[in-house]
């Protein structure tokens, strides 16, 4: 089982969750309102551009790909009503770009799915240099490889043989590790 985490939520409890995944949005809203959190939640870019322009609150998660476009939209918004925000972004494409793309706009720490939530407490409670603890499932490195093909792939609007290029990989090697199912 899980630590339970070791951080205090500051006065201000109010938390931002965004993401189109139904289920795993009421999972979570619900395990961080048992820790504390006043949860209010959005499933699209546009729900929760209109919750942090109107009620700006002290922590955020955001999914990164959403049906109506990208989950960073909405940090900037965060970052532009309320500076001091922290902010988590999730997501089950995790790459370093957009990792790094995330922090630069403003996001606190960068999570891969699946995360639960003690993985996301821990970090929008670490402070400064305080990092929190791994998580106690990482996604191998097989998912890592997968997951980073099944993004280029998306990117390139589903084009195996753009893809394959882009990878420096032969295209009947992609089509074999398209066709398969993902690593655990």
């Amino acid at each position: 089982m899980a630590e339970q985490p070791k951080y205090e939520i500051e006065e201000d409890p109010s938390l931002l969750l965004v993401d189109d995944d139904e289920p795993f949005l009421r999972r979570l809203a619900k395990a961080m309102e048992k820790r504390g959190f006043a949860v209010e939640t959005a499933d699209s870019v546009a729900g929760g551009k209109a919750i942090a322009t109107a009620r700006p609150p002290a922590y955020a998660v955001v999914d990164l790909r959403l049906e109506d476009g990208n989950g960073l939209d909405i940090v900037e918004v965060l970052r532009e009503k309320r500076p001091e925000a922290r902010i988590v972004v999730l997501t089950g494409y995790g790459a370093i770009a957009t990792a790094v793309a995330a922090v630069k706009i403003g996001a606190t720490d960068y999570l891969s799915k699946p995360a639960d939530a003690t993985d996301v407490t821990n970090a929008l409670l670490a402070t400064g240099d305080d990092l929190p603890p791994p998580p106690e499932n990482p996604m191998s490195a097989d998912r890592v490889r997968w997951e980073h093909i099944q993004r280029v792939y998306e990117l390139c609007d589903r084009n195996v043989s753009e893809t394959a290029r882009r990878l420096n990989m032969h295209r009947r090697t992609l089509q074999r590790i398209l066709a398969k199912r993902s690593p655990r």
